[in-house]
């Protein structure tokens, strides 16, 4: 992979990441149920499920893009419309706390922590979509696809252990007191420009000769 097609997908894997879907909640969840030090070991989980997925979809997608400039196009376009479109619900989203309510004992061990950060991911639409309809466009098919997937999985991987921890720790510390609903609003605005700039991001993208 070309350091700027990284560059291009390491900037997607940032608005991905600080999206506030089910993982963000899950993190916020357990950093508020349990502090961060313990807290955190779902980020580890939400790791697992991605590279999960990203197993799943390296084994057999890339011998479909290359075969077919149509189904580039498509899955292309289908990201960029998904994209935008989680944007735009992002933006008009209401302004409630981000915060969900504790389903676990008090008690929970780290490995459970583990397996429900894991199973969030592993199952989780949106990432299949993600990795579907986005990571082919930053694939060179005349090269191995095995090392540039180990490369997708190591980005995102990397992006969700920083994004995770901040919102581990705010969740800790901070987010219990966030009620002002202008402040929620502007968050859900800043989050859903920032799926519109992975939109357009997308767009400019083009299939290798």
């Amino acid at each position: 992979m070309d350091f700027s097609v990284w560059l291009a997908f390491f900037a997607a894997s940032w608005a991905i990441s600080l999206s506030p879907g089910a993982g963000a909640v899950a993190a916020m969840s357990s950093g508020l149920s349990h502090g961060f030090r313990r807290g955190y070991f779902t980020t580890f989980g939400l790791i697992l499920g991605i590279l999960t997925q990203v197993v799943l979809v390296g084994a057999g997608l890339g011998a479909l893009i290359a075969a077919s400039s149509l189904a580039f196009a498509f899955v292309k376009w289908a990201g960029v419309a998904y994209l935008i479109w989680l944007g735009v619900q992002q933006w008009r989203a209401p302004a409630r706390p981000l915060v969900a309510a504790d389903d676990g004992a008090a008690q929970v061990t780290r490995r459970q922590l583990v397996l429900r950060g894991w199973g969030i991911n592993a199952v989780n639409p949106k990432g299949t979509v993600f990795l579907l309809a986005i990571v082919p466009q930053f694939l060179n098919l005349h090269t191995p696809l095995g090392p540039q997937y180990l490369v997708i999985g190591g980005t995102l991987a990397f992006t969700d252990l920083v994004v995770m921890a901040g919102y581990t720790a705010l969740a800790a510390r901070v987010l219990a007191a966030l009620k002002s609903e202008s402040h929620i609003r502007a968050l859900n605005r800043v989050f859903g420009a920032l799926f519109v700039a992975a939109g357009m991001l997308l767009a400019s993208i083009k299939r290798a000769a």
